[in-house]
């Protein structure tokens, strides 16, 4: 009989920003279904879940996609924690999601994620000269050349790791800071768009490894005037898709000003160092939408506006957001 290694991956409780974990278990014969992973445990007072004297955490399978390193018929998995009594753990943000998303289905809400993030070598952003700065940022955006892009290598690995996965990866591109890069997820369903996001961190986190860089989500890793790292939101209903969407965009914005500091609270920590009003950011303390306006808080796309429809940007995320607060959090104020 086949054996199949499957990777089940998982958030932990790391405060305040939560960090992927993830460990083998070796199945004997095919996978193909869900129904085909059984839960596992894992001790969760290694990993902020659990108390050492009550320590088992439940690892319960609710998304698979190939594994792209390892090959063949060996899988990825992604995994909600649970309580040992299969109860949902107070660290499992994407219950909730789940809840939000079949309460509001009618609305058909896509999501297109944006995921900035930075790569270092030791304590150096790749390709800084140790103790100092490269040329002030201008022209690394979607640069060419090794005097101005660094780290092409893994982000082509990595590029190639999501197709070959089968995740719904739309593009990259070499950011505004030297080392920093984007790729793009989507657009998918909110539960899609998590679990992948997700899942493409964790291959970006692993195929890393193999070059010896580590990949930082922080929504400011360099201090000074240089870009920080967020992971915009691109977001639209059905209703914004059609005829006449634009008036249902602006009153999503108008809503979404409402509950600005409540969406603020669960869009990343450390937020406040990457929005300052400066470097393509509008200030936390502001709210404010407009159009093509990359200093917005909401930016309205050119072709949205042209169109009378389509979908809106939210600029505020930072790198290191949790997708499933996130997609959950525009969902209930925009369809509530």
């Amino acid at each position: 009989m086949s054996k199949v290694k499957v990777e089940y991956i998982w958030m932990d409780g790391h405060e305040p920003t939560q960090k992927l974990r993830s460990k083998t278990k070796i199945i004997s014969g095919e996978v193909n279904s869900l129904s085909d992973l059984p839960n596992w445990g894992f001790d969760g007072s290694s990993t902020n879940q659990a108390a050492g004297e009550d320590s088992d955490c439940m690892l319960k399978p609710v998304y698979y996609i190939l594994d792209p390193i390892r090959g063949g018929d060996n899988l990825l998995v992604m995994c909600e924690v649970m309580n040992a009594d299969e109860s949902v753990h107070k660290s499992n943000t994407r219950a909730h999601l789940r809840s939000v998303a079949e309460k509001y289905a009618d609305q058909e809400s896509w999501f297109g994620i944006e995921q900035e993030y930075t790569f270092f070598q030791g304590r150096v952003p790749l390709g800084w000269p140790e103790g100092g700065y490269p040329a002030p940022q201008g022209p690394f955006y979607c640069g060419v050349g090794a005097d101005e892009v660094y780290g092409r290598d893994i982000v082509e690995d990595h590029l190639e790791l999501c197709i070959d996965a089968g995740l719904e990866i739309s593009g990259i591109n070499a950011e505004v800071m030297p080392g920093q890069w984007e790729y793009q997820v989507g657009p998918l369903g909110p539960l899609d768009v998590a679990d992948q996001l997700w899942l493409s961190r964790w291959l970006l986190y692993r195929i890393s490894e193999d070059y010896g860089v580590s990949a930082t989500l922080h929504p400011k890793p360099v201090k000074g005037d240089w870009n920080g790292a967020g992971a915009h939101m691109n977001f639209s209903t059905k209703a914004m898709r059609t005829t006449g969407g634009l008036k249902v965009i602006e009153a999503a914005c108008d809503a979404l000003a409402k509950k600005h500091d409540e969406h603020i609270a669960i869009y990343g920590a450390h937020n406040e160092e990457r929005l300052t009003g400066l470097h393509e950011t509008c200030s936390i303390k502001e709210f404010r939408y407009g159009v093509s306006d990359r200093g917005a808080s909401i930016r309205i796309p050119m072709t949205t506006a042209n169109d009378g429809y389509g979908y809106l940007e939210d600029r505020r995320p930072s790198a290191n957001m949790d997708p499933y607060k996130v997609c959950a959090a525009l969902i209930e104020t925009t369809c509530g």
